[in-house]
């Protein structure tokens, strides 16, 4: 029913510009609209470019006044201005609203948000008393980013309210929603100064509104993921979605079923088959007036996407298996590839202004699916390539594994900006990145060197906290996925606690983003010789315990002393593949090395009892190492005689020493060897003695 109501809203639009000799356009709003910190307001805020856009049958005026509030009670009334007076003498046929972001100041909101509502209908219906025909739009609030003086203080929280109030304003006064806020919240690098667009800026606003009023998206297009051997998740239902021109037909077809459906106002569509088992290959047609798209050979499987930084993406021909997998390769129908590359890797290197302006309009990453065969699987991800290849194998279903990865890329740049901003520990790492200690120094330096030719104050970069989710991540929620593998955390060792809050915050905010609780299974960092990786490791093995539906593969025993990309990725795609078997299909196996239960002192011994195993043994038939006695003073006793008894470590304390604790592989490149009768290690762990 509102479809049509739209429909019909949009005809009698269309019939009023057809038979008008000029349509009146009238763009009321703050210093947004008017085009505060432009060069020439008159020609570079929006209502100047909407004008360009619309035509010579259109006559569109800039009502707009820097610091009005929509509050008729806030500290500069837009009913009390000039502004107003010449709007509503106007007698425009259509009226564009963008008023709010004024009234978060605390002069206003606080003390008269229940006027808020009522004031924007007196304004509604005022303009429809100049012109009972008026067709009226409000607008969702263009972004307040966190670098606004009054962000925490009240502005964020106060500019929410405001946005979720917009759709009952526009729903009780029959307006129709233009948003502003969802084409510009991930480009912060246009807001020089957190609250006004620059240029671009302004034009993406006049492109938002000028789409709104014609109902001009660009026609029938897919969402960029569906291409040729792409494949869709099993046991769940089928999405198919795209964009189209407003209130178009189409018609899907998929596996000899037939859906149809009407494109919205914002040229957005979907329909939703029914869940299937797995098979293929398979057609999809997608048809609207004249065009007709055709993605084939689909197979409906197990998607996971695989995610990180550089050991990610660490390809495959690189592997030191890699040259052997690949000279033995045959074409796997049931395993297919989306590795969505970079524009420009984070190497050492300044990007130049192209390249730099791409990523700035989240231009950064671009892939499709492919079969796996010997060109595809060279450059794709070898702990990826492993972990789908084990699942395919021994599940005997097709999987689709997508792969967006960015070497030396931080934990917070995988958050979206909302959850970012809503964290009271996060929201500071938001704010000026490049300078600030939340993040790695590495990292800063390396975006330093990468944005050397940059112009833009705040030019944007892979490494930025919320980037490669809004570049990446945000394209991919709609999709369904069996779950994540993830292998990350080189660039936050550095501050174990941040990581602590970061990586359940990222978790959490993933699986709310794809609407259920998938599995999440992450690699522990191998061993190297940085300070701070043991504490590093330890902190991921507690992390796994406290996140539900989570597991961690630990790799330190596959570490190099001198390398951060250590070559043995077989074992670590394996090691994930054998967690995701056992917890996620329920397979009867072992998949995690040996755990430590307890730990008691006996007379002149400390017993350590482990779980996961049915027997431990040592990785190279050596003798035991890999353990530390702690005494009460913090002092750190090694070699330590150790003995495996059954599922027990026997440990001998020195004479006179009183242990309070064992630690075991806390050496940043370590050669502990414990392991089960799997051939699993154990993780680097400490434990209280009892």
């Amino acid at each position: 029913m509102l479809k049509n109501l739209s429909l019909i809203f949009l005809i009698v639009l269309m019939q009023a510009m057809a038979t008008a000799q000029t349509v009146k356009v009238a763009c009321i709003g703050n210093s947004v609209t008017f085009g505060a910190g432009l060069k020439n307001p008159a020609t570079e805020a929006y209502p100047a470019l909407l004008q360009k856009l619309m035509g010579n049958g259109y006559e569109v005026k800039n009502f707009g006044l820097s610091g009005a509030t929509l509050l008729k009670k806030g500290h500069r009334p837009y009913f009390k201005t000039k502004e107003f007076a010449a709007a509503m003498d106007f007698k425009a046929d259509i009226a564009i609203v963008h008023l709010g972001l004024n009234d978060t100041d605390p002069r206003n909101w606080p003390d008269y948000k229940d006027d808020f509502e009522p004031d924007y209908a007196w304004l509604l219906d005022t303009l429809k008393k100049q012109n009972p025909k008026v067709k009226l739009y409000i607008c969702k609030l263009t972004p307040v980013f966190n670098g606004h003086p009054r962000f925490k203080s009240g502005t964020r929280d106060w500019y929410w309210q405001i946005q979720q109030t917009i759709p009952v304003i526009a729903k009780a006064n029959q307006a129709q929603i233009i948003d502003l806020n969802k084409p510009l919240h991930y480009r912060p690098d246009l807001f020089a100064d957190n609250l006004h667009p620059d240029k671009e800026g302004a034009a993406i606003i006049a492109q938002t509104v000028y789409e709104k009023l014609s109902g001009n998206y660009g026609g029938l297009k897919l969402s960029a993921i569906f291409t040729d051997h792409m494949v869709m998740q099993r046991n769940k239902p089928i999405p198919v979605y795209g964009t189209a021109n407003a209130y178009q037909d189409i018609e899907v077809v998929f596996n000899h079923k037939k859906l149809r459906t009407i494109s919205d106002a914002d040229g957005q569509w979907k329909v939703s088959f029914p869940e299937m088992t797995h098979g293929g290959p398979y057609l999809l047609k997608v048809s609207s007036d004249n065009v007709s798209l055709e993605i084939k050979d689909i197979l409906v499987g197990d998607v996971w996407l695989c995610s990180g930084q550089s050991n990610m993406a660490f390809p495959l021909k690189a592997a030191a298996t890699g040259k052997a997998e690949l000279a033995n390769l045959k074409i796997n129908p049931q395993l297919r590839l989306l590795k969505y590359n970079q524009i420009a890797e984070t190497n050492n290197v300044a990007w130049d202004t192209t390249t730099l302006e791409k990523i700035n309009q989240l231009k950064y990453f671009k892939g499709e699916w492919k079969t796996t065969n010997t060109a595809s699987a060279a450059d794709f991800s070898a702990v990826a390539y492993y972990f789908g290849k084990k699942i395919a194998v021994d599940e005997a279903v097709p999987v689709g594994l997508i792969e967006v990865a960015v070497g030396g890329s931080i934990i917070e740049s995988w958050i979206d900006r909302y959850t970012m901003e809503h964290d009271e520990q996060l929201v500071d790492v938001l704010t000026d990145w490049r300078k600030s200690d939340f993040i790695q120094e590495w990292a800063r330096g390396r975006a330093d060197v990468n944005l050397k030719k940059a112009a833009k104050v705040k030019q944007r970069h892979p490494y930025e906290p919320a980037y490669n989710y809004e570049a990446g991540i945000a394209q991919l929620t709609n999709f369904p996925i069996k779950g994540v593998i993830w292998y990350q955390g080189e660039s936050n060792a550095q501050n174990v606690e941040q990581y602590e809050h970061s990586f359940p915050v990222l978790v959490n905010s993933w699986r709310a983003k794809w609407g259920y609780n998938f599995p999440f299974y992450f690699v522990q960092l191998s061993s190297i010789d940085r300070p701070s990786w043991p504490y590093f490791r330890d902190a991921q093995r507690k992390l796994q315990l406290s996140i539900p539906n989570s597991g961690m593969a630990v790799s330190s025993d596959l570490g190099d002393s001198l390398d951060v990309h250590p070559t043995r990725k077989k074992e670590v795609g394996e090691r994930l593949a054998l967690l995701a078997l056992k917890n996620t299909y329920n397979k009867s196996i072992r998949a995690s090395g040996p755990v430590a239960l307890s730990a008691k002192k006996q007379q002149n011994e400390v017993l350590i009892s482990f779980t996961d195993c049915d027997k431990l043994l040592t990785a190279d038939k050596l003798p035991l190492t890999g353990f530390e006695l702690v005494t009460e003073k913090g002092q750190h006793i090694i070699p330590v005689k150790a003995m495996i008894v059954n599922k027990q470590i026997r440990l001998s304390i020195p004479n006179g020493q009183h242990i309070k604790k064992v630690d075991y592989a806390w050496k940043p490149f370590t050669r502990a060897n414990l392991t089960n009768e799997a051939g699993l290690p154990a993780s680097t762990f400490s434990i209280i003695v009892n």
